[in-house]
């Protein structure tokens, strides 16, 4: 009878350690997803997508990416934060089109670009720089090229991360808490949460 009551004793200990690590784990993840909510309304990304992938498509990606930073460099030199975007940089939109387009004419296509300011989804990033943004819904200047089929180009408009040159002395340093600076300068390879909040953002249609 006492051994039996010895045995109980222990399997309750045990349920009790497993339900505290449970909640342990789900604060957790829940304080990091809440983190990563307040990062993506922080930052403005650029979104460039090619007509399709093939290397023809996908150099020209590259060589519209370039006009349309150069066509918008006063605008993404850190001046323009998330909160400004929508009113700064709509009424700019036909004239960042119009360096793509002629870009585009220059190398001899005829694609149609589409360029907008508004919500994309992204899968998790990591740059080269180290940083990792975690996926989700980011505001963004989006740059469609023709179908808009094939592999994107992204970066960070605000803090300026796209022009080395940029005017504005302003970093994610300035841009992110303490918190959210841990999560974006950790490597996305030893980062599982990030993955949780990949997956979470896949289950609720989001990206």
């Amino acid at each position: 009878m006492k051994i039996s009551n010895k045995i109980k004793k222990v399997k309750i200990f045990e349920l009790s350690l497993l339900i505290a690590m449970i909640i342990s784990v789900a604060l957790s993840v829940a304080d990091f997803s809440h983190n990563c909510d307040n990062i993506r309304d922080k930052l403005l990304r650029m979104h460039v997508i090619a007509n399709s992938d093939s290397p023809g498509d996908q150099e020209l990606k590259l060589k519209v990416r370039d006009a349309v930073l150069a066509a918008g460099r006063e605008y993404f030199d850190g001046s323009v934060d998330v909160s400004q975007a929508e009113n700064v940089l709509k009424p700019k939109t036909d004239e960042l089109a119009s360096a793509a387009k002629k870009v585009i004419e220059e190398n001899g296509f005829d694609y149609d670009v589409k360029v907008n300011i508004g919500k994309a989804d992204f899968l998790t990033r990591k740059y080269d720089n180290g940083v990792t943004l975690p996926a989700g819904e980011y505001e963004a200047v989006n740059v469609v090229i023709g179908e808009g089929k094939g592999h994107n180009w992204w970066c960070v408009m605000f803090p300026p991360m796209c022009l080395p040159a940029a005017q504005n002395d302003v970093s994610l340093e300035d841009v992110l808490t303490d918190d959210e600076l841990k999560i974006v300068q950790s490597d996305v390879k030893y980062e599982p949460r990030f993955k949780i909040i990949e997956f979470l953002e896949k289950i609720t249609g989001k990206i």
